[in-house]
């Protein structure tokens, strides 16, 4: 930390959705407290999407402890610096007992009808809706290259994982999903990789055995960051309702997203690029994720490809 330079403590999630949904506070915070240094706090899973991120110089990664000890770690580590702002996205008691000028604490009550990106902002008082980033740095990106290689096919980032088993589209379906895709005109030549964190395999195994030969196994390779340097590669993503979700749609990469019972209105890949299948349309009704079948997930990513990418047959009028 430099002598002098404002000290910003930015308190984000455990969870890599909202670590990337609440990203934009990085780029507001430099806006509201230009020269800022910015220390960052967050699940060890989701840390090294900060490493690279403007104006951080520390990231403290905490991980849930009994009986709140995650908070007094975090209040001992943070009570000694004079912070001129504290942004609390876990809306606790935290920034409270800091010596800070200004806090930004996240507020449930502001969650109504709203999607969880507009709330984040609202927390922040911008101006405008902080829009989600994910920093890369070289060394995500040459993780990332060492696992797609050097073929230029087009990629189909798939995830078929998620952090709860009412939100995991079943992984016989994902495998039976691949095998109609392969079979695809539009998909001719592609190539489909498999994105997870370490203890997916399971999960991704029926899809890669039916990739066979065109899939790529990036699962448990690398960080988070190197995930998403993986997927900013990719010309499209489909995925449950999950963190790898929010980081495809926060590169840019158009996204597709698979909603089971959980609030796809307020948890939706942001982005004009992000798109949601739920297996309940109407907001407040919930309906298991088995209910979506293959072959609705499966006109749902013909309709994503011709959207991004050209339809079936791009060459008649």
């Amino acid at each position: 930390m430099s002598n002098g330079a404002p000290q910003v403590l930015f308190v984000t999630s455990d969870r890599i959705g909202d670590c990337v949904m609440s990203s934009g506070a990085i780029r507001e915070i430099g806006r509201q407290v230009p020269g800022a240094e910015i220390t960052v706090a967050c699940g060890p899973t989701a840390a090294a999407l900060f490493r690279a991120a403007p104006g951080v110089v520390k990231v403290i990664p905490w991980r849930k402890q009994k009986a709140a000890g995650h908070w007094r770690a975090l209040w001992r580590a943070t009570v000694g610096t004079r912070w001129a702002m504290a942004v609390d996205v876990r809306g606790s008691g935290l920034a409270y007992l800091l010596r800070t000028g200004e806090r930004r604490i996240y507020n449930r009550s502001w969650e109504a009808g709203l999607a969880k990106v507009e709330t984040f902002s609202r927390m922040m008082k911008a101006e405008r809706t902080m829009e989600p980033e994910i920093f890369l740095d070289d060394q995500a990106r040459s993780e990332a290259a060492a696992v797609i290689g050097d073929d230029s096919a087009p990629v189909l980032a798939l995830a078929p994982i998620s952090t709860a088993a009412d939100r995991s589209w079943p992984a016989e379906r994902w495998g039976a999903l691949v095998e109609m895709l392969k079979a695809e005109p539009r998909f001719d030549g592609w190539r489909f990789m498999l994105v997870g964190g370490p203890g997916d395999q399971a999960a991704a195994g029926p899809a890669l055995a039916a990739a066979g030969e065109r899939g790529i196994d990036c699962v448990g390779r690398g960080d988070i960051l190197a995930s998403a340097a993986a997927i900013a590669r990719s010309a499209l993503f489909v995925g449950n309702d999950s963190g790898l979700m929010h980081v495809a749609a926060a590169t840019g990469t158009p996204t597709l997203g698979l909603f089971g019972p959980s609030e796809w209105w307020h948890k939706a890949p942001w982005g004009a690029k992000g798109r949601v299948l739920a297996s309940s349309p109407t907001r407040g009704e919930f309906r298991p994720i088995t209910d979506l079948t293959v072959e609705r997930v499966f006109e749902s990513v013909l309709a994503l490809h011709d959207a991004f990418i050209g339809g079936a047959n791009p060459d008649q009028p």
